[in-house]
């Protein structure tokens, strides 16, 4: 796997991070939360110090993902590779359905 180095800025501060070329898109999505995520924390919070402000934004965003992951459990969203692969499912049955009884 081919590896490449990118820059990324999060609340001014510019790191190096390594990663392939398949996933920098989403890396580069990921950075652009997290800086969202600490730019509105500190704005809108008296927290001060980039350490307790990276604590904050990790709080919030891990409780974002644990919402969304108990809406999922609880039948009230479901993951696109999901609902892709039921569709592909349900295309393939469908298609021996005609294949079997002939349907034009």
């Amino acid at each position: 796997m081919t590896t490449k180095q990118i820059e990324a800025t999060i609340l001014g501060q510019t790191y190096r991070l390594a990663c392939s070329p398949e996933t920098e898109a989403a890396l580069l999505e990921a950075v652009a939360r997290v800086d969202a995520e600490m730019s509105k924390i500190r704005a809108h919070s008296p927290v001060r110090g980039m350490d307790r402000i990276a604590v904050m934004a990790a709080l919030s965003l891990a409780s974002e993902l644990l919402r969304l992951q108990a809406s999922v459990r609880h039948g009230e969203a479901f993951p696109a590779e999901e609902i892709r692969r039921t569709m592909h499912q349900m295309n393939e049955q469908l298609g021996t359905v005609i294949q079997r009884y002939g349907v034009q």
